[in-house]
């Protein structure tokens, strides 16, 4: 597949970087983008990522969600979080599929899309929102009043 390595000059490209970097730092697999708006109108962009169990794409999956809603004030409608084995993020402009990795093996859509020009994914400059843990303790006596 031809490789690019320009800098991102648009939004959409911009995005999926970000997508990508935000799926790598949820440890996603083999993470991958193709452009595909010369090949395609569904999108400018694809972006493949895969988990090694359902509750591992599930959470690749929301992690995304939520970075992309809090940097680029975006929701994406969303397929197969029901089965988590293959999760559809569609941005209108990004499509996001996050994969169990044997069913990522199966489909092989990377190969249907093997004219589509893969886009180098930098290293994150961005630091991600890491969720907030309580602080629990053991838990306390009940004191009898």
């Amino acid at each position: 597949m031809p490789k690019l390595t320009h800098s991102p000059s648009f939004p959409s490209q911009e995005k999926a970087i970000f997508i990508a970097q935000a799926a790598q730092e949820k440890q996603a697999g083999e993470v991958l983008i193709l452009e595909v708006g010369h090949l395609t109108s569904i999108a400018d962009y694809f972006v493949f990522g895969s988990g090694e169990s359902e509750r591992q794409v599930r959470a690749i999956a929301t992690f995304i969600e939520k970075e992309v809603s809090a940097r680029f004030h975006e929701k994406p409608q969303v397929e197969g979080k029901e089965t988590s084995k293959w999760i559809l993020l569609d941005f209108g402009d990004v499509i996001v599929h996050v994969f169990k990795t044997e069913v990522r093996q199966y489909y092989a859509l990377e190969k249907m899309w093997a004219d589509a020009p893969q886009i180098d994914i930098p290293e994150a400059e961005t630091t991600f929102r890491q969720p907030v843990k309580s602080a629990k303790g053991p838990p306390q006596p009940k004191v009898a009043r």
